[in-house]
């Protein structure tokens, strides 16, 4: 048998926001490899199929990627539909081309399913764009993050040339990161937002500045993601507002 192999995007976190194409994709599977932050919801559609934990998380028991490479490729040899389940999309941070490369060196077909990625799902929860007429026109995705043995990438040049920024897998990182950018020009007041578990019921959203971000950053233990732009004035002002209102009303009650 020369199964084939599915990567699949299982979006930022909430269940509902899975495509309807994963959505089939997953309840068809034989074997299904899923990282760490899928949302059980979404693992348990795959309802006849062997599932396998693959995750990876910093700071904890994490499997080699070319382990799962090779896992791949056998299940492949043994299942019709093989499922490798990714949070986000699977084609931004999520090594996907290092398991393409390794299903087309062994001659196995492939296809790739989108999913909803962390900055959209972010963007949505503030209520800002990510772009805006007059303020934002540019956008960069980045992460300061790299595997081990490998060489650091550039991610602070594209990160100071566009309007806006989403870091990725940097809230640990995050002195260093805010450091880098003032050392090279990048005001201190730029403004920051932090959004923790976007999507879920459970998220949380911090405004601040750049200046701000490396002691507000520590407070997030879950999956979080950094948008940086003159965009988040408004609602970093906004936020603030109103939570001299709620401590207004508490003052009033005591």
């Amino acid at each position: 048998m020369s199964g084939k192999v599915y990567l699949v995007g299982a979006g930022p976190g909430a269940p509902d926001l899975l495509t309807l194409r994963a959505a089939r994709v997953i309840a068809a599977a034989d074997i299904l490899f899923h990282d760490a932050l899928v949302h059980p919801e979404v693992v348990a559609l795959a309802t006849h199929a062997e599932v396998i934990a693959v995750g990876k998380r910093c700071g904890r028991y994490s499997t080699a990627q070319r382990f799962i490479n090779k896992r791949l490729v056998d299940a492949a040899a043994r299942h019709a539909t093989v499922v490798r389940l990714k949070g986000g999309d699977p084609m931004l941070f999520g090594r996907a081309q290092e398991e393409i490369k390794a299903l087309e060196h062994a001659g196995l077909a492939y296809e790739i399913v989108p999913g909803v990625t962390a900055a959209l799902a972010a963007s949505a929860t503030l209520g800002t764009s990510l772009t805006q007429r007059g303020t934002a026109r540019s956008i960069v995705f980045v992460t300061p993050r790299v595997g081990e043995g490998l060489h650091p990438g550039e991610w602070l040049a594209p990160l100071m040339a566009a309007d806006a920024a989403a870091i990725y897998m940097g809230a640990g990182q995050a002195a260093a990161i805010a450091a880098a950018m003032i050392a090279a020009g990048k005001p201190a007041a730029t403004p920051v937002a932090i959004v923790e578990n976007a999507s879920l019921p459970e998220s949380r959203q911090i405004h601040t500045t750049l200046a701000g971000l490396p002691t507000l950053a520590t407070q997030f233990i879950g999956p979080a993601i950094i948008l940086l732009g003159a965009q988040f004035t408004a609602r970093g002002q906004y936020a603030q507002v109103e939570d001299s209102v709620e401590n207004i009303r508490r003052e009033a009650s005591a």
